[in-house]
């Protein structure tokens, strides 16, 4: 055999030890993919649509791949029953109240059996048994979905498109403010004079606040009515005292007004005085009466002191009362005369008062 010979039978084992290398790595990789060389348990799925699955599919469970579709086959007049080879490694996280679903491997990878759920309580699911199922959405329930949604973005729109061209126009108080000058500089003015009212109120809170450190100022009256007992009982003393006058007031009152029926009554003097019109009448006639016969009677005194018989009597009582003031006379000098000699004695005595302070300053000094 020639080199040439022997070159090519070399190259051509080469390319059969490689092909068959990668036909048993291809093998492998299939049957791990397939779960053809694991351990594993077939349950089942019922669903009315399974659109687009497929055997082969994966088996998902939390995001992990933890089996395959194994068979599709009709279940009755309107569903699919799945068949799914889980491993035996994964049986232990799937509980019998979990449920599937056909879902998708990613945005737009192959569809694929999503089991979820199921509580920590229930047992795991076991071989043969068969997991619950949640309805999937449809193609057609979806365009009939957007559809919808078209409309109600297409109503939409159109009354967008109202609101704008009447906000446009100047329509309702917003197109109004949007246009109109006047009510936007009304309105300017409102925010204005809500902002000085804001301030205002700012400043009265800081005021209030100030006012309150002041009542809790150490040594205030607020300070000791709320703290010194001494003070609050006085306090509370004194209410009780103004609380028995006015007590004492009420009853001054209540007899007021008992006194007043009374004067309001004619059946007393001072009533009749007060309400009776013809007592009234006869009294002011009484009074003029009265002031007549007072003027006639100092018209018959002067007349009497004119009189020759009486004249002596009335000459000795003017000579008495001139001797009276005469001796009230003498009596206020003589008392004005006393006045003024004390006041003379007292002067010496000031003096000598102010002079003997000074030397009792000095004694001290030294």
């Amino acid at each position: 055999m020639s080199a040439a010979e022997n070159k090519r039978a070399v190259v051509v084992g080469v390319f059969v030890f490689l092909a068959l290398v990668i036909l048993v790595a291809g093998i492998f990789i299939l049957g791990g993919q397939q779960k053809r060389f694991t351990k594993t348990i077939q349950v089942t799925a019922i669903f009315d649509d399974v659109t687009g699955l497929k055997t082969g599919n994966q088996v998902l469970f939390s995001g992990v791949r933890v089996g395959v579709v194994k068979s599709i086959a009709f279940e009755g007049p309107s569903e699919v029953a799945v068949t799914m080879d889980i491993t035996e490694e994964s049986q232990k996280y799937i509980r019998k109240d979990a449920k599937a679903r056909i879902g998708s491997e990613s945005l737009i990878g192959n569809k694929a059996i999503v089991i979820y759920g199921g509580t920590p309580q229930m047992p795991v699911i076991q071989a043969g048994e068969r997991l619950g199922t949640e309805k999937q959405l449809s193609t057609e329930d979806m365009m009939a979905t957007f559809q919808e949604n078209n409309k109600n973005l297409v109503a939409i729109t159109t009354d967008f498109k109202k609101l704008s061209s009447g906000l446009a126009n100047g329509e309702g108080l917003a197109g109004a403010l949007l246009t109109d000058d006047q009510l936007a500089q009304n309105f300017q003015a409102i925010l204005a004079n809500l902002q000085k009212t804001s301030a205002t109120s700012m400043r009265a809170s800081q005021a209030l606040a100030q006012f309150s450190n002041k009542l809790n100022t150490e040594g205030g009256l607020a300070d000791e009515i709320l703290t010194d007992t001494v003070t609050f009982n006085r306090l509370r003393a004194t209410m009780t005292q103004l609380e028995q006058v006015m007590a004492t007031a009420n009853e001054m009152t209540g007899k007021l007004n008992r006194t007043t029926d009374k004067l309001n009554n004619n059946n007393n003097a001072v009533g009749v005085l007060l309400n009776d019109q013809d007592f009234a009448l006869d009294l002011q006639l009484t009074m003029q009466n009265l002031e007549a016969g007072t003027d006639k009677l100092d018209a018959t005194l002067e007349s009497l002191q004119h009189s020759i018989l009486l004249n002596g009597f009335f000459r000795r009582k003017a000579k008495r009362d001139a001797r009276q003031k005469e001796r009230e006379q003498e009596r206020q000098e003589r008392l004005q005369k006393l006045e003024e000699k004390q006041n003379q004695k007292k002067q010496p005595a000031n003096k000598s008062t102010t002079l003997q302070a000074p030397a009792d300053t000095a004694n001290t000094a030294e």
